[in-house]
């Protein structure tokens, strides 16, 4: 079964598209290459955005919730930004345009994942306890990109610039890459004793 990418929040589309539509967005936007894009632009491959928040969590088990809708830019001959929405009261609304490492580390994982065969809903999951960004590709094809839950089956690959010690593009279980996880936090620093007075 091949990936299922699933269809953003209409809305999120919606603000997307009006801020490309704006020339103040995209002349404002810290990005270069989007700014130089002569021609279209348009928005491709939505992926939820989820946020893990505790790698080890008081219960046990790993839940994110999701923080966003992300989409790749595409101008040209390929991708020069991405788009992410945020919720709001009243739905999905733009957030911002950027570039960086983690746009083509994005497209090469998911061309990776298709090339393999693999299969699952993909989604990006955060680690902001590591600084870390992944694609998740959630077993469950037919889930609510709302849900979060974490399964041991999920398969994480971890995109570049990874943390020291984890390897970027290499996919791993969920199971098999979250104690590997643990092992890059910094052990909690001891309490400090008050010295007795002289």
């Amino acid at each position: 079964m091949p990936l299922h990418v699933l269809s953003a929040p209409a809305p999120a589309l919606r603000s997307v598209l009006a801020a490309l539509g704006s020339p103040t967005a995209v002349r404002e936007a810290p990005t270069p290459a989007l700014r130089s894009v002569q021609g279209p632009l348009s928005p491709e491959l939505p992926l939820p955005v989820h946020v893990l928040d505790r790698i080890v969590p008081s219960d046990g088990v790993p839940v994110t919730r999701l923080a966003g809708w992300r989409f790749l830019i595409r101008g040209g001959d390929g991708v020069v930004a991405a788009a992410d929405t945020v919720p709001t009261a009243d739905g999905w609304a733009f957030s911002h345009f950027f570039e960086g490492p983690y746009l083509a580390s994005t497209e090469l994982a998911l061309r990776q994942a298709e090339s393999t065969g693999a299969h699952g809903q993909p989604r990006l999951l955060s680690v902001p306890e590591l600084y870390m960004l992944t694609l998740w590709l959630h077993a469950d094809t037919d889930a609510d990109p709302a849900t979060g839950t974490l399964h041991a089956a999920d398969v994480l690959v971890p995109l570049a610039p990874a943390p020291p010690g984890i390897a970027a593009h290499l996919p791993r279980r969920a199971a098999d890459l979250l104690p590997l996880l643990t092992l890059r936090l910094a052990p909690a620093a001891p309490a400090l004793l008050d010295s007795p007075a002289a």
